[in-house]
């Protein structure tokens, strides 16, 4: 398996178990405890927005200059904090938010 300190870009990852729980962390996300708590609330929320089959791939937050990226696999919870820079929303005040709910066909 591929270190996500490794992945071009990353600022930092969190590991959780499926009850929010942390099992690893690294970067600028290290032991972060407030973002596991918001992701793992965000997925509770997902789990009512979602499809017939409720399953989703992954789950992107958007800023002005970094986003979180999170995926479920293996029963575990995947975070990502990515650098980002998109010229389309250098002019924007605010932040946004994009889910895209992703379904295996």
């Amino acid at each position: 398996m591929i270190s996500l300190d490794k992945i071009p870009d990353a600022l930092g990852h969190l590991i959780l178990a499926e009850d929010g729980v942390i099992l690893s962390s690294g970067g600028e996300l290290e032991n972060s405890e407030d973002v596991a708590n918001v992701v793992y609330n965000l997925l509770s929320i997902t789990d009512k927005l979602g499809s017939d089959d409720g399953v989703f791939k992954k789950i992107s937050v958007v800023f002005k200059e970094s986003s979180y990226v999170i995926c479920l696999s293996n029963k575990k919870i995947y975070i990502l904090k990515k650098k980002f820079l998109c010229p389309a929303l250098e002019n924007e005040e605010e932040n946004s938010v994009s889910i895209k709910n992703s379904v295996n066909t």
